[in-house]
């Protein structure tokens, strides 16, 4: 009985050590760059970032609840960039700047990431435009105050 054992032992470490060795995710990688670019051009304050990582009509929405009544809130990607310029995202102290990354799911040229920022949550749908993944869309809510 202990042969039986030894040799599947043997036959699986065998397989295991021909395995293929793993490929780059490219589009992985590409996806969390533009996610990077976009947290951190915030909170640097660098438009070149925001810019490279938002598709040119981007749609930013958060719903605001107010007296019982919900609203839609918009901005674009002229607005955000704006908002970067003028240094929003300086004011977080550099220990505040929380930047979690996750990419939730992705198929073909589209992709859903979560990002936890130090005062809000984005979620954010990717797609890749001509070979470039940029963020189409950011559906955000802000943190409860503590």
């Amino acid at each position: 009985m202990p042969r039986i054992f030894a040799t599947l032992a043997t036959v699986t470490l065998c397989l295991s050590a021909h395995a293929e060795p793993a490929r780059p995710d490219r589009d992985g990688e590409a996806i969390r760059r533009a996610a990077l670019d976009y947290i951190e051009g915030w909170y640097e304050g660098n438009v070149e970032r925001m810019t490279r990582a938002v598709h040119p009509e981007l749609a930013k929405r958060i719903v605001i609840t107010e007296n019982g009544a919900s609203r839609v809130e918009q901005m674009g990607a002229s607005v955000l960039i704006a908002n970067v310029r003028r240094g929003g995202g300086r004011k977080t102290p550099k220990e505040r700047q929380q930047k979690d990354v996750t990419i939730l799911d992705r198929f073909e040229n589209a992709a859903s990431m979560k990002i936890v920022a130090s005062d809000w949550i984005d979620y954010l749908h990717l797609a890749k435009v001509d070979g470039r993944w940029v963020i189409v869309n950011v559906l955000w809510e802000n943190k409860a105050k503590p």
